[in-house]
């Protein structure tokens, strides 16, 4: 047997991932991908109110926050046919797009960064070249040798403290570090001030959804009331406040964000070559300007690309039981019909009975690969594994002319590249995922300006409307209902499908972006995308400090939590890495 590098859990992500690794030399020769511990949400919202169902899906993860309850009144209102006002529209569009701005600069910055970023190294920059390195990027106001000197007597205290937190287990001066000293203070500089900075961009959830997370949501519109002259509801103070949180986001964006990626991005164009894998991308499409989801007004088309093809986009449908389909041949689950059958989400099952297969009970020394060894199903449409996301989302507005952002994307897309001096083939790597999720995050910031400003006209237009409360009333529904609600959140392709009988909740499926992305293999052995891409031309310079498998799993933004969650109060161990 070859060697195995195992990463159990992968950090700085939410929920626990275990990544083994099958080397051939130096080489990963084939990765699996392994969530341990099953979630069940979609077996407590059996025989409930269709309409409370948001507030129990919504927990499924803290980190996505408003994503699962967005998917899940979506899934009610397309099953009982509910239009929604162009107001509460528009005030999901800007919610959803504080969390894509939030949630991106976060991880950006706070998840991913040092990965590229060695935080150690930052202690012998020069803070007046540091000044000079950042006024020719940007012109972010913080950027005078007297702030670099002071964010380096910080890190120098805080390293002279011994209480690194997350910083202690980095693998600061591992050979794969490129950044100049400078380059790696004016990173870790906007990583504190990004730390400062998502507190206030979380204030949006809170102005129209009461907190934050888990915003208030109800089927019909949203729970956020327009009267100008009442201090309980959206009042032009609070709309006031919302025009500075997005002109705050755009600032952010583009002065700090885009310049820091296309920067980092610089040092690091291997990661051009690296970890792709699959070629195929799947996007559901969202944020529609129109009262219903309208798919021609969507700022994210939907569709799917295969085989890294621009020039054909593939149609996707829902609702069509042959195109999207979950499998649980590698799968701590079992189905009726047995471990190689595929189900439609509205026939899906989440059974946790299973027939003492083996492998689900840690600890166990590696995977059993040939079995199940995954708390996470194979999703996959029309029998293809594809990739969600970003880059998935990026490249569809790439090669959709029809869409609103088409113009926008390209223009971005290719002048990044040109700055960077890479080919379009650069898009699908490891840095093209990464580079993607920043370049949607100018394109929304704008967006989200749009959306307000379109808001505000109709309010000024005398419609305030908020709420539809047609087919309220559970005595008008039909017997049997079913429906899908899609987003796409942060990490890509979301849909929660409900079975509605008799007013209850039959059956409920939620197939979240990092089930798509981190399930194991099929039943034909095609390996999913996070195990496809570690696969693709990627190296360990040390496999006891395999910083580049992190780097191209946290480009993916793993959030495990939508799908598993595991601690072992045996070892209490936080993170253990393996060379057998």
């Amino acid at each position: 047997m070859n060697e195995r590098v195992v990463v159990d859990p992968i950090t700085r992500i939410e929920g626990h991932l275990r990544i083994e690794a099958e080397m051939d030399g130096q080489n990963i020769a084939r990765a699996y991908s392994s969530g341990t511990m099953v979630r069940g949400i979609e077996i407590i919202l059996r025989g409930r109110d269709p309409r409370d169902a948001w507030a129990y899906a919504q927990r499924i993860c803290g980190v996505c926050t408003l994503v699962h309850g967005m998917a899940s009144v979506r899934a009610v209102e397309d099953a009982l046919k509910i239009p929604l006002p162009p107001n509460a529209q528009l005030i999901r569009n800007l919610m959803i797009g504080a969390q894509y701005i939030h949630d991106h600069v976060m991880h950006f910055y706070h998840l991913h960064a040092l990965d590229w970023v060695d935080v150690v190294s930052a202690l012998s920059a020069d803070p007046a070249a540091t000044s000079q390195l950042a006024q020719s990027i940007s012109s972010w106001p913080k950027s005078s040798p007297g702030y670099f000197a002071d964010v380096q007597k910080r890190i120098k205290n805080f390293v002279e403290s011994g209480q690194l937190g997350i910083f202690a287990n980095g693998y600061w001066g591992h050979p794969a570090y490129k950044l100049p000293p400078e380059a790696n203070l004016m990173a870790v500089a906007h990583y504190l001030e990004a730390l400062a900075w998502q507190r206030e961009a979380a204030k949006l959830h809170a102005i129209f959804g009461g907190k934050n997370p888990h915003p208030n949501f109800v089927v019909g519109g949203v729970a956020s009331p327009i009267d100008l002259n009442s201090d309980s509801a959206i009042n032009s103070k609070k709309l006031a406040e919302v025009q500075d949180l997005i002109k705050s986001m755009q600032q952010f964006v583009d002065q700090v964000y885009v310049p820091d990626t296309l920067a980092i991005a610089g040092f690091y164009k291997d990661w051009a070559e690296r970890g792709e894998g699959l070629g195929n991308f799947l996007c559901y499409g969202d944020m529609p300007e129109q009262g219903v989801l309208d798919e021609s007004s969507f700022l994210f088309p939907r569709g799917a690309i295969l085989n890294r093809d621009l020039s054909t986009i593939h149609d996707v449908d829902l609702h069509d039981d042959g195109q999207i389909q979950e499998f649980v041949s590698h799968s701590w689950y079992e189905y009726d019909d047995g471990p190689q059958a595929g189900l439609h989400p509205y026939k899906g099952e989440t059974k946790l009975e299973y027939d003492g297969r083996g492998g689900v009970k840690p600890p166990y020394k590696h995977l059993d690969v040939g079995d199940g060894y995954s708390w996470l199903k194979s999703p996959r449409w029309n029998s293809e594994s594809v990739e969600v996301g970003p880059l998935a989302r990026m490249l569809l507005l790439y090669a959709d002319s029809s869409a609103p952002a088409h113009a926008q994307a390209k223009e971005l897309v290719d002048s990044s590249l040109s700055t960077l001096g890479l080919p379009i083939e650069a898009l699908f790597s490891t840095l093209g995922r990464t580079a993607a999720r920043t370049l949607e995050s100018k394109i929304v910031a704008d967006a989200m300006q749009t959306w307000y400003g379109n808001l505000i006209a109709n309010i000024k237009a005398g419609d305030t409307k908020t709420f539809n409360e047609t087919l309220w009333d559970p005595a008008t529904w039909p017997a049997q209902a079913r429906g899908a609600g899609y987003m796409e959140a942060p990490r890509g392709a979301l849909g929660h499908w409900i079975v509605i009988e008799n007013g209850k909740i039959a059956n409920y499926q939620a197939v979240v972006p990092s089930t798509w992305n981190a399930g194991p293999r099929d039943p034909q052995g095609v390996p999913g995308a996070y195990e496809a891409a570690l696969q693709d031309n990627t190296q360990l310079h040390d496999p006891k400090q395999p910083i580049e498998i992190l780097r191209t799993i946290h480009s993916f933004d793993p959030c495990i939590a939508c799908a598993v969650h595991v601690a072992d109060p045996e070892t209490g161990e936080t993170i253990e890495i393996k060379v057998t």
